[in-house]
Formats: C-alpha cells, structure tokens, sequence
C-alpha cells in the first residue's frame, strides 16, 4: 500500500477518533467509508480492532459519569435485538432493510431536534439496546438508536456510557467474525498501525471536549446520526 494511502488513513483515523472522544458517537461511521474508498483492507474490521482500546479508553476517562444502569439494560436488549437482526437478513433484501432502518432513525433525528425529549426508563434503555442490536446486524450502524436517547444528559455521562456500549459491540462483533473467519492477521495489521492516530485523536479530544457547550455535543449527536442515516439510504437505491 502507498505510503500517501497510509497518511492519509491516519488523518482519518485521528479525524474519527476526535470527534468519538468529543461527542461519544461517530469513529466507525467518519472513518469506514472513507477508509473503504481508499482500500478495502483499511476497513472495517481494522476500525472494529481499534475500536477497543479507543472505547476502553474513553469509558476509564470519564467513568464516574457513567449510566451504568443504563449501560446493563442496553447490553441486555442488543442480545436479542442482534437475534432480531439475523432473521431480518433472512426475510428481506438488504437494500429494504438498510431503506427502513435509515428513515427510521432520520425520522428519530427529525423528532428530536424539533424538540421532543425522550425520558429514559428500563423500557426506553431497552428497546434503544434492541434496536442498535438490530441496525448493528443489519446496517452496521448500532449507534444511533442508543446515541438518541442520551442526547438529553450531560456531554461527560453520554461519552462514558456510550463508550461502555460500544466496548461490549465491538468485542461482541470481534467474537463473531473470529469464530465466522471474518478476521485476519491482515487485519490486526492494519488496526495497529492506524492506532496511534486514533490514540492522537483522542488525546486532542481530552483537550478541547471541556470548551465544547452540551448544545454543540448534542447537535452534534443529531448531524452524526442523520449522516448515518443518509449512508444508509444511500446504499438502499445506489
């Protein structure tokens, strides 16, 4: 691979990791398309790889913050939303699966920054677990559903919750592709070359995310989801 491909994988890689270290969601879904474009063993079993320590690091940072009530509920419905997923992938197309799932969750956005405030309950932090579980399998995109419903609370307890869930997903997805062959030494690579840049991300992010007002932190939420959104969309009808 190039040695302009590799700096330019790590700009992107630092890119994503700052805006994960400073809002809490956005690593996997700013860098795997990008990285995709550039070559297709930059992602996205890499991101997944690198995706431990970042989150890891994130939760150990700010976890007296943490929801942790909210992390076990979350946990408990990706379980059977994951289940949910895999027979959705065997009833449907992708292209229908990944259309409803992104205007659902445009819908959600649209919803919220009109104003609507989600109350979490036991019921709410379920269901939100379920439905990343699902979006996970489906679209590859397990974060919104949960990001929504923190959008509300202080910008420290959504990094370090939202840290906590995605730690369980990505060893959760590292288990499934280890045991479905769906992860290389290649890949391992990869993931500890671009980590650096990832951890250079972030560091600048423990640096500014103090100066970030909880309205940007949420707005930022909203625009990350609905790009999110759009990719999905996008890929239903391109």
């Amino acid at each position: 691979m190039p040695l302009f491909v590799w700096i330019l994988a790590a700009a992107v890689t630092a890119g994503a990791a700052m805006v994960q270290g400073t809002v809490g969601v956005g690593f996997a879904m700013v860098s795997v398309p990008i990285l995709a474009l550039l070559d297709p063993a930059l992602a996205p079993a890499p991101q997944i790889l690198i995706a431990v320590p970042l989150t890891v690091a994130m939760m150990i940072r700010e976890r007296d913050a943490m929801d942790l009530s909210g992390v076990w509920w979350i946990i408990i419905g990706r379980l059977p939303g994951a289940f949910v997923g895999v027979l959705l992938l065997g009833l449907a197309s992708a292209r229908l699966l990944d259309a409803l799932i992104g205007l659902i969750v445009l819908g959600a956005v649209i919803t919220i920054a009109t104003g609507y405030h989600l109350t979490r309950t036991r019921t709410t932090e379920f269901l939100a677990g379920m439905a990343s579980g699902t979006t996970g399998v489906v679209g590859s995109i397990g974060g919104p559903p949960v990001a929504l419903i923190y959008t509300g609370d202080e910008s420290d307890t959504i990094r370090s919750t939202l840290a906590a869930v995605f730690t369980f997903g990505a060893l959760t997805s590292i288990a499934f592709r280890l045991a479905g062959g769906h992860l290389s030494l290649n890949d391992l690579k990869v993931a500890l070359v671009l980590l650096p840049a990832a951890g250079a991300g972030l560091w600048v992010a423990t640096l500014t995310r103090d100066r970030v007002p909880r309205r940007v932190v949420r707005a930022a939420i909203l625009v990350v989801c609905a790009v999110a959104a759009t990719t999905l969309l996008l890929r239903a009808v391109l």
